[in-house]
């Protein structure tokens, strides 16, 4: 069987994720960037990884040295990291997409890759042990009072990630680079269609449907225990989380539909997929710095938190959190303490 390669767009997207050629790839070396989608693609990078730089550095800080250890940060910080690690990898996608050239060698190519990868699955795992966690502490407050501990949520954390890491090695075995004319790319080179459907579907079922299906759950789950004890304004510990979540499914979702739509390449018009998918890949990059655009913005008296430090608004806004999250569980114990005595 001859080889079925992979090429990649062009390479204007981040990582030259999932793209089809049933040709070998260009060998006519060609300027470096300078068509308005690509200079926009470029601009776009760079602001992504100076926001998500910044931003996630300073979640790291704050919630790694500044606030007390609480489950609450254990999750926002490990979320933190898998996005600055995303954003520290930016800049040879951002070299690669000015340059229309790969430069960085063989095993960047696939650690590149992996690294976007290794970003989405974490994520989504965390975003999914978040939402179990508090409807949890909303179903059983009592129990989650007495057994929501940093240690086990640490160990939560690092099971999350391994799991993260497995199935991010697609990318370390399918990735390839190969000089053409002095101009070296970087694709998925999948030794046939079976395998690249395979992996494909595994990204959207693992990465994406099961998750999604499991936090609707949750959060199903969580509203109508609320409105059943008519503390519906007690919501308030998960604004800042179905913000997270809702924003990561925005980004997402693009990317994870256009790939599907790549399995059929041949009934879909080659150009859409092409900057269809460099414009989802662009989003789904974009999740690494709005999360802690929204840790800053998502609490209360945000005129108030406006006028200080953007130190002092980040820690106060995921203290708030935790605090009222420990109000909420409180009022529910001591209501199920009331109702034990009239039983």
């Amino acid at each position: 069987m001859d080889e079925y390669k992979y090429n990649d767009y062009e390479n204007y997207n981040y990582v030259e994720m999932n793209v089809t050629a049933h040709e070998e790839p260009v060998s006519q070396p060609r300027a470096p960037c300078q068509h308005f989608s690509c200079v926009s693609l470029l601009v776009a990078s760079v602001v992504i990884f100076l926001l998500g730089f910044c931003g996630n550095g300073l979640v790291i800080w704050i919630s790694g040295f500044k606030m007390r250890k609480s489950v609450n940060t254990t999750w926002y910080l490990s979320l933190a990291i898998s996005d600055f690690i995303f954003c520290t990898f930016l800049p040879f996608s951002i070299a690669n997409t000015a340059m229309e050239n790969w430069i960085f060698g063989h095993f960047m190519c696939k650690f590149v890759s992996f690294v976007l990868f290794l970003n989405m699955f974490s994520s989504i795992f965390l975003l999914v042990v978040i939402s179990i966690d508090r409807c949890i502490s909303v179903v059983h407050p009592v129990w989650a009072q007495n057994h929501r501990t940093v240690n086990k949520a640490s160990v939560v954390v690092v099971l999350s990630w391994l799991l993260a890491i497995a199935l991010s090695l697609p990318s370390v075995l399918f990735r390839d680079s190969q000089t053409y004319m002095e101009r070296t790319i970087c694709f998925n080179n999948y030794p046939d269609v079976d395998t690249h459907k395979a992996v494909a579907y595994g990204r959207f079922l693992a990465g994406f449907a099961a998750p999604f299906t499991i936090i609707v759950v949750c959060y199903s789950i969580i509203i109508a225990k609320l409105r059943s004890n008519r503390m519906t304004k007690s919501s308030k510990p998960f604004k800042v989380m179905t913000a997270l979540v809702a924003t990561f499914f925005i980004c997402w979702l693009p990317y994870h539909v256009f790939v599907l739509l790549e399995l059929q390449v041949d009934r879909h018009n080659h150009n859409v997929l092409a900057h269809g998918l460099k414009i989802a890949v662009s989003l789904a990059a974009a999740n690494s710095f709005l999360n802690p655009v929204l840790y800053v913005f998502m609490g209360n008296d945000f005129k108030q938190k406006v006028r200080r430090s953007v130190l002092s608004k980040m820690e106060n806004a995921m203290a708030e959190d935790g605090r009222t999250t420990s109000r909420y569980l409180s009022r529910s114990s001591s209501m199920d303490a009331r109702a034990s005595t009239h039983i």
